[in-house]
């Protein structure tokens, strides 16, 4: 049963139960002026909230107060499956969350063989976002492809290319290493077609070896380990809300 009042909860209630800071220090945020709610700076210690619908800000990020809201980055390892489950008991994502306590979704897919960074949540009006066209949300991508790489390469990526299904080109692309027969490139991108990194990379003679998705956004995959699932920060979190325009 709820103990609160119909009216809502005290705001620095709130922010303590976010894990922002202890009622307190969310006390000295709010005097500080650092708190905003629904767009408006707030300084009473009195102020009450929804925090099923308010839109709370600390330091212009905004803050995840709704309990039930989780956001996680996975590791997707290679060979397995962006699926919950696979009817033909391949390894798949749903096998890393089965005993999980809250229902869980991936955000887009990476094809069995790409490993690397794919967000999982259960905040719908994120992922959908996160996964629309009409927003635009980086993913970086780091290949093994067959060295050396031409110079000219990069101008005809960004330039654009034309594929099957039309026209593509990526954001950004440079060379990061060279080796031997091989090379390291990082491609940079907003599409979300179907293996539509390897498809590029291949239509200028790059065929891809391996691929890792090593960012989203301001979402790094950084040093996690493979198979490994860790909580986004809050300021994760707030960077991707405004990146799909869920900032007010």
């Amino acid at each position: 049963m709820n103990s609160e009042p119909p009216e809502g909860v005290r705001l620095q209630k709130v922010l303590s139960r976010a894990g922002i800071a202890s009622r307190r220090a969310a006390e000295d945020l709010i005097a500080q002026g650092r708190v905003k709610v629904d767009g408006s700076v707030v300084t009473e210690f009195g102020r009450r909230v929804d925090p099923d619908t308010a839109v709370i800000h600390v330091d212009d990020v905004r803050v995840v107060v709704r309990e039930d809201m989780r956001y996680f980055a996975f590791n997707k390892p290679r060979g397995v499956h962006t699926t919950m489950s696979d009817d033909r008991g391949r390894p798949s994502v749903g096998d890393y969350i089965r005993d999980r306590d809250e229902r869980l979704f991936h955000v887009g897919r990476l094809d069995a063989e790409t490993e690397g960074l794919l967000l999982l949540t259960n905040d719908g009006d994120l992922a959908h976002r996160l996964t629309h066209p009409s927003f635009v949300v980086n993913k970086t991508y780091l290949a093994e492809v067959p060295g050396p790489v031409p110079r000219t390469i990069g101008r005809q990526l960004r330039a654009g290319i034309e594929l099957d299904d039309g026209p593509a080109r990526v954001d950004a692309f440079r060379v990061v290493d060279t080796s031997g027969g091989r090379a390291m490139v990082e491609v940079v991108l907003h599409e979300g077609r179907n293996h539509i990194v390897r498809r590029l990379l291949d239509a200028v003679d790059l065929p891809v070896r391996t691929l890792v998705r090593t960012q989203i956004g301001d979402v790094h995959l950084g040093n996690q380990r493979s198979g490994a699932i860790r909580p986004l920060t809050r300021q994760e979190i707030g960077s991707l809300f405004a990146a799909v325009d869920l900032v007010r």
